[in-house]
């Protein structure tokens, strides 16, 4: 039994240990930007400034489907790395094949949001390593692309105007106003592993259901979310969503979750009463 405790003790000061070793200055300087923090997980946010989308009439906003992020978690052997980069479809290529070319992987390219002008598309990333040459992978990529890869800068917030306190009774959790849109993030509550790996905090990593809301006047709005789902929640999920009106934009495998497949299943509309 001693040890046994030992064994359990090493284990828990070396994984201490590798989260100590990571230079995170360096992976903000290769990603020229400031990470998010959440317990042991480093995000940074790529939102796509430089685009002037819009869908039915609407002008959207890069915080309601436009933000791009990727998430790094200490790991044996360096980090692991996953993100999902907001692309338009002739910089799919170009970011595909220095992606590949420097070391991550392309695990999924989708749409969230159909009939918008000029189209964009969402590319999943991973990687596993060295965290700075992954940084580094990762800015190359994103080179390839019109991305922006300086820090954002700070500009003036315009006021939601809508009952974020109605929408937080129903929602159930509170939101929170982000540039220019009120956003709600629900993690999952059951474990979710990848490769047999815990995700954890789930949130920073992707795997929460996230519903924006971007004003449009007269109390309505533009609404877009993506819901992290059990492969046998989708038809009971998406049921309700088509009975209000609400459109399904995609569906597709993404990760694990003990012995079930995880889902994510994107919707939107762009009124609300």
């Amino acid at each position: 039994m001693r040890g046994i405790i030992i064994l359990v003790a090493a284990i828990l000061i070396s994984s201490g240990a590798a989260a100590q070793e990571i230079d995170w200055k360096k992976i903000d300087d290769a990603l020229g930007r400031s990470a998010a923090v959440t317990g042991d997980v480093h995000r940074y946010g790529f939102p796509r400034t430089d685009l002037s989308v819009t869908l039915d009439g609407v002008a959207i906003k890069p915080a309601l489907a436009l933000g791009g992020w990727t998430a790094f978690k200490p790991v044996h052997g360096g980090a692991m790395m996953m993100g999902d980069l907001v692309l338009l479809e002739s910089e799919i290529t170009p970011v595909l094949t220095a992606a590949i070319e420097n070391g991550l992987e392309i695990t999924a390219i989708h749409n969230h949001v159909l009939r918008a002008s000029p189209a964009t598309f969402y590319m999943h990333i991973s990687g596993h390593g060295d965290p700075v040459k992954l940084a580094n992978a990762l800015h190359t990529a994103l080179a390839a692309s019109k991305t922006p890869l300086t820090s954002p800068s700070s500009a003036v917030v315009p006021e939601i105007v809508l009952d974020t306190e109605a929408l937080d009774r129903i929602v159930g959790v509170k939101g929170k106003s982000v540039g220019g849109v009120y956003q709600f993030g629900i993690p999952r509550r059951d474990p979710i592993a990848e490769n047999g790996m815990s995700l954890d905090p789930v949130a920073p990593l992707g795997l929460a259901t996230g519903v924006n809301f971007q004003p449009t006047g007269n109390g309505k709005a533009a609404i877009t979310g993506d819901f992290v789902l059990a492969s046998t929640e989708v038809n009971p999920v998406s049921a309700p969503c088509v009975r209000t009106g609400s459109k399904s934009r995609r569906s597709t495998a993404t990760c694990s979750t003990s012995s079930r497949a995880c889902t994510s299943c994107t919707f939107g509309r762009t009124t609300m009463r």
